[in-house]
């Protein structure tokens, strides 16, 4: 598939991502447009390293260039994990204390 596909599915993602975080108020949706954001550029990034990857097979075969943006996909993803516990975390402990999951609410918070 030519990349450009995957540079309009990645670009549709994320702007689905920025539109759900500046427009909703339910902070579970806002999480997971977060969410959304970073796997759009995860996929992006991995779709550019197997672009690279297949060029530089085809210069030199038995080339591992271009395998360096998975493993660090791999890394974010791991990142992101820790990142969903937490937030979670944060969003459970709000909504116990405040007993809605509004981020409007939370401006009352700033007095």
């Amino acid at each position: 598939m030519p990349i450009q596909y995957y540079i309009f599915f990645c670009l549709t993602l994320f702007s689905i991502g920025v539109i759900g975080v500046l427009t909703r108020r339910n902070a579970i949706i806002v999480f997971m447009c977060v969410e959304l954001m970073l796997n759009a550029v995860n996929l992006l990034l991995v779709a550019f390293s197997k672009m690279y990857n297949g060029a530089a097979l085809q210069a030199l075969p038995g080339s591992t260039a271009g395998i360096d943006a998975q493993i660090f996909v791999f890394f974010i993803m791991v990142v992101a994990a820790a990142e969903v516990s937490v937030g979670l975390a944060i969003i459970v402990m709000m909504y116990r204390n405040t007993h809605s999951v509004d981020i409007n609410f939370l401006n009352r918070l700033k007095n």
